[in-house]
């Protein structure tokens, strides 16, 4: 195997060379956006051009896409989003990104988690209750459900949610990073009152994300000092990866009607591990994913075996769980599921792209059957 196949988009997708090719130009712009002069003009208009790029890729407002750091700072950022009269409580489904589980500005008293089903989708009985318990006792809610899950591919019935929040006189926030340049998204077909997006999961620059507004969403800025994205998010903006972002957007949308055909190769990939390991199971494969993702387990073999013998034999991916200083941990979004944790330990994560080919997808089934051969001989000589 002599080219690398990269299977790890949904941890971050490669640059787009037009994007390279952007963000180098970018750099001979020397003037601040706040500036009034013409240098400082030119990298205002070159943000404002990206802002109404990635305000098309969601169906909102130029006007109401406030651009953060990243994905993490943009879910901060709707966290403390809440005003108005009287208290309010959030729900955050127990598959969230680490961001939302933080809590943000919620309390911990003030926050519960929603319960997902065993396909990871979350249970709209737990929370049309949640919702009338929060209302009687005269509080407002917030909930945060993301919009696809990052692990699974699980998609989440966001409308039908929207539709109980507001109800309820909530709001709700949904964390679009893994849909948006995967399927095609709506802000106000949703319902959502915040929506957060992340460049580099669309091929654009790590370090730079949105927090996009509905119609008539506002937000608490987390810092003070400073008048820039419409005083909801002070500080110099970061010209060369907004311009990026904005590029990476665009591209993004013109691909979307080609979907397809990354879902064509996941299911290729996915009956291949079925011939290798009929026993192998497929996360979440009962409802509606993104095209590109695959979570599969393997009972028996442990994912950091899986990840480490497939990146030596040229392949990349991830698994189902989180390593943190040396530590590996089960996944909470499988835990949440109710996957045994023999099971969610075993789990493998597979998200394509557009720089896939059949090839690659070739190469890891013969990479994957080599690598599960050699691991169950193994064990049974061991017993």
């Amino acid at each position: 195997m002599n080219k690398r196949a990269y299977l790890d988009h949904n941890a971050t997708a490669p640059l787009r060379p037009e994007v390279r090719e952007a963000v180098h130009d970018v750099c001979d712009l020397v003037g601040n956006p706040s500036s009034v002069h013409a240098e400082g003009r030119a990298a205002r208009a070159a943000i404002e051009e990206a802002r109404g790029q990635v305000a098309a890729l969601v169906g909102a407002r130029p006007e109401d896409v406030v651009f953060t750091s990243g994905g993490t700072e943009a879910n901060a950022l709707a966290l403390a989003a809440p005003e108005g009269r009287g208290t309010w409580k959030a729900f955050f489904s127990a598959i969230e990104h680490p961001s939302v589980l933080s809590g943000g500005r919620f309390s911990p008293e003030a926050r519960a988690l929603l319960p997902v089903t065993a396909d990871g989708v979350v249970d709209l009985k737990g929370l049309a209750q949640g919702l009338q318990d929060v209302v009687a006792e005269g509080s407002r809610p917030f909930v945060s459900l993301m919009a696809a899950n990052n692990e699974t591919g699980a998609l989440q019935p966001i409308g039908e949610v929207a539709a109980l929040v507001h109800d309820a006189g909530g709001l709700l926030h949904t964390d679009a990073v893994q849909m948006a340049g995967r399927l095609p998204i709506d802000i106000n077909a949703l319902g959502a009152d915040f929506l957060t997006l992340s460049a580099h999961k669309i091929g654009g620059p790590k370090g730079v994300g949105a927090l996009v507004l509905g119609e008539s969403a506002r937000v608490h800025p987390l810092m003070t000092g400073g008048g820039q994205e419409g005083r909801r998010r002070p500080g110099t903006e970061n010209v060369t990866g907004i311009i990026g972002f904005g590029v990476a957007a665009e591209l993004a949308a013109e691909e979307l009607p080609r979907m397809g055909e990354l879902a064509r190769r996941r299911d290729t990939l996915e009956q291949g591990v079925r011939a290798i390991a009929p026993d192998a199971v497929i996360f979440a494969e009962a409802v509606p994913r993104l095209p590109n993702t695959t979570s599969i387990a393997v009972p028996g073999l442990k994912a950091e075996t899986l990840v480490i013998g497939l990146d030596l034999a040229g392949v990349s991916i991830s698994a189902g769980s989180a390593c943190s200083s040396g530590k590996v941990e089960t996944s909470h979004v499988l835990t949440a599921m109710g996957a045994a944790p023999e099971l969610a330990r075993a789990a493998i994560r597979v998200s394509l792209g557009f720089g896939n080919s059949d090839n690659d997808i070739r190469n890891f089934l013969i990479a994957f059957g080599d690598l599960v051969k050699r691991l169950r001989k193994s064990d049974k000589e061991a017993a």
